[in-house]
């Protein structure tokens, strides 16, 4: 039966294994993206240096590959355990906790890092650069009004889809990052959401800033640059890219020099 003090003692210790699973996870693949993206400098011969056994494009996907694995084997483990323990103590709190999960963004599937992993795994196939049975089911799929959608099949009864198209423009996202809250934006929409300067950055956000869709506050300073999954937009869909980018360097140029004119006045006004 359902004991508050069991509840009490059970879902912090999970909650903390989680946390601790997912910054492993995100911390790796970070680390990978980086040696994979050190292409020239003394920066690429250092971390080849130090990382000896990723010296190719086919173990760096070895490597990526094990890393979508732990992320799956520990997914399917959460939500065993949790279903396993509503049944043996006849509640709903692994069910709660599932949602809560989700919301406190320790869910590993739903980590910006697994999205840059599974466009890399697309523009390396792309590339021809890795051998095919290297690589999960991976698409990039346009569906009504050509909205695309990235799709993963990791189990029989597992799928990941992220939907690409910005919630504030609603166009496919340019330049697109990730909140700490999970929702994928256009880097000028995020700015605007956030009253951010592009000059100034996310980093500079208001800690009350809030996520346009969840309303989380302080979501903005740790953004992800997706930089993977804008190569994947790019070789996807040449001809929105190349006039989406034109439009954007003219915002872009507009935007600075309003922030300098800005700070021009401030600085004269002395």
């Amino acid at each position: 039966y359902s004991c508050t003090l069991r509840d009490e003692s059970f879902f912090p210790s999970l909650s903390n294994e989680l946390s601790a699973i997912v910054r492993c996870f995100n911390e790796r693949v970070e680390k990978l993206l980086k040696l994979h993206v050190a292409s020239t400098g003394l920066r690429k011969y250092f971390m080849w240096f130090t990382n000896r056994s990723l010296r190719t494009d086919e173990a760096l996907v070895r490597q990526g590959k094990d890393l979508v694995t732990y992320a799956i084997v520990n997914a399917v483990a959460m939500r065993k355990i949790t279903k396993k323990y509503d049944k043996k103590c006849c509640s709903k709190q692994g069910q709660s906790f599932r949602t809560e999960a989700r919301r406190l963004h320790i869910e590993i599937l739903e980590s910006p890092w697994l999205h840059e992993l599974m466009a890399l795994y697309i523009n390396l196939r792309w590339n021809k650069t890795v051998s095919m049975d290297l690589l999960v089911d991976l698409s990039l799929t346009f569906g009504d009004e050509d909205k695309p959608t990235l799709s993963c099949n990791l189990l029989d009864s597992m799928r990941v889809d992220i939907d690409l198209t910005c919630s504030i423009c609603l166009d496919t996202v340019f330049d697109a990052v990730s909140l700490s809250c999970g929702h994928i934006f256009c880097y000028l929409c995020c700015s605007a959401a956030a009253s951010v300067t592009v000059v100034d950055g996310l980093e500079s956000a208001d800690p009350g800033s809030k996520c346009p869709i969840c309303r989380r506050a302080g979501v903005f300073p740790n953004a992800v640059r997706l930089n993977q999954l804008n190569i994947l937009l790019r070789n996807s869909y040449p001809e929105y890219w190349e006039k989406r980018m034109q439009t954007e360097r003219v915002e872009r140029v507009r935007l600075a020099k309003e922030h300098w004119e800005r700070q021009c006045r401030a600085f004269t006004s002395i």
